[in-house]
């Protein structure tokens, strides 16, 4: 998969992407990017990308010209790909369209700055996202936060993949409680299912367990949540389990 990402800042993404499972992905050859500097494609002799806006109003907003022309490149020189604006104002991102972004062969990431961008370059682009309901300054960390949760889902990126189809939100479920050695820590002590060795009471308790986290920190979540027979049964227990 190719990642194409333009930015007035490359040096953020230097250091992230060669480390851990995404630097290991490019050696791989599963994963590749480009990453492109919008001020190579001002006219401006200082280079200048942003100006302020029109009508008025607080800090500078990013040109248009120099983003078409850094879009056109990426068509000529990496070939066809989906276009996507990380934005505030953006579809909220989330598990989901981290799978569906992971088949596509060529996603480029335009990286926002400053008051936002000229409202004509949403003309060029396919799809606007944002990573959640808070402001950053820039689009560089939440492209850098997308490119993750998507490279999960390609294959081999993962010593194991079938990591991704037990990790939290594949559903709307959190994932169940963890545990390591040592099997006592301070007096707390390693569920015993866990030590049993028996694999379905095992699976149940996992089960149980991730639906009693979910009612206790994203009940929210269980709007979208299709519970059987035995997640009905579950939560029976669950519910009275808790305290009136």
């Amino acid at each position: 998969m190719i990642f194409s990402l333009l930015t007035l800042f490359p040096g953020i993404f230097s250091s992230p992407l060669k480390e851990s499972i995404l630097g290991k992905a490019i050696d791989k050859g599963l994963v590749s990017f480009n990453i492109i500097n919008i001020r190579d494609f001002a006219d401006d002799p200082h280079r200048a990308c942003d100006d302020t806006p029109y009508g008025g109003g607080p800090g500078m907003v990013m040109k248009v010209e120099p983003i078409y022309k850094a879009i056109e490149h990426v068509k000529e020189v990496h070939g066809r790909a989906k276009f996507v604006l990380l934005t505030p104002q953006g579809q909220r991102f989330d598990q989901f369209t981290a799978e569906r972004f992971a088949r596509s062969p060529h996603v480029c990431l335009v990286c926002g700055r400053y008051e936002g961008v000229d409202e004509r370059v949403l003309d060029h682009i396919d799809e606007e996202i944002s990573v959640g309901d808070y402001v950053t300054s820039g689009g560089e960390f939440p492209a850098l936060v997308l490119i993750d949760a998507v490279c999960r889902f390609i294959p081999g990126v993962l010593g194991n993949d079938e990591s991704v189809s037990a990790e939290s939100f594949r559903e709307p479920l959190l994932e169940y409680p963890q545990y390591t050695r040592p099997e006592t820590f301070m007096g707390s002590s390693v569920p015993s299912v866990l030590l049993s060795g028996n694999h379905e009471e095992i699976r149940k308790w996992r089960r149980k367990e991730a639906i009693k986290k979910t009612i206790l920190k994203r009940s929210d979540l269980l709007q979208g949540f299709q519970a059987g027979e035995e997640d009905r049964r579950f939560l029976r227990e669950i519910m009275e389990d808790f305290p009136e």
